[in-house]
């Protein structure tokens, strides 16, 4: 990959991990709930989740899903269900703050990774934007496998470092989470639902 081309990437890839979505704002909440260290590993397995779904539209999986009203669907379904899911979680966590830490459900860092992972892998409109999205910086005179790794390498890095931010700032404002308590958890559980309803049901 030219540096050029490479650069135009970065820029774009920047813009995508700016973008809301549910792996940032699922971030933000496991940054308040368990603090940066732990949603490090929500982090990490988002990353990882990216980094399949990069590989999956880059090597044809995902032209196969855009051509396949079938398969399309039942990926829309899944990762409906799996976000709604997620929202009743987060819905139903207890107030947010450093005091409720020690009593608070612990959670492994695999569990998170799980989730992490989970949130990239089951969003079908991501795997359908990169599919569009790739292609335009792809070299066919040049290796592919190489070209995944840097692209892929160049999101997941990017995807990290965005949302180690936003997980750190939601630690720092844990004192202002403990004050609005269950209506935080509400608004980011209602958020989840509500993406996890429209997504099956968006033409």
């Amino acid at each position: 990959m030219d540096l050029d081309t490479w650069l135009i990437y970065l820029l774009a890839a920047i813009g995508l991990s700016l973008s809301p979505g549910p792996n940032g704002l699922l971030a933000l909440t496991h940054g308040a709930l368990h603090g940066r260290r732990k949603a490090l590993y929500t982090i990490i397995g988002g990353a990882f989740g990216f980094i399949a779904v990069v590989a999956l539209s880059m090597f044809g999986i995902g032209a196969l899903l855009k051509t396949s009203l079938m398969w399309l669907t039942v990926m829309k379904w899944v990762g409906g269900a799996y976000l709604v899911w997620l929202g009743i979680q987060v819905w139903w966590s207890p107030p947010i703050g450093i005091e409720i830490r020690g009593s608070a459900q612990p959670r492994a860092g695999w569990s998170l990774f799980q989730q992490g992972a989970l949130s990239a892998l089951t969003n079908p409109k991501g795997l359908l934007f990169f599919t569009a999205f790739l292609p335009q910086f792809i070299d066919p005179g040049r290796s592919l496998f190489i070209q995944f790794v840097i692209m892929a390498g160049t999101f997941a890095a990017i995807e990290i470092a965005t949302e180690v931010f936003i997980a750190s700032m939601a630690h720092r404002i844990s004192p202002w989470l403990l004050r609005v308590g269950r209506r935080f958890n509400h608004a980011c559980g209602g958020v989840f639902i509500t993406i996890g309803v429209a997504l099956p049901l968006r033409s």
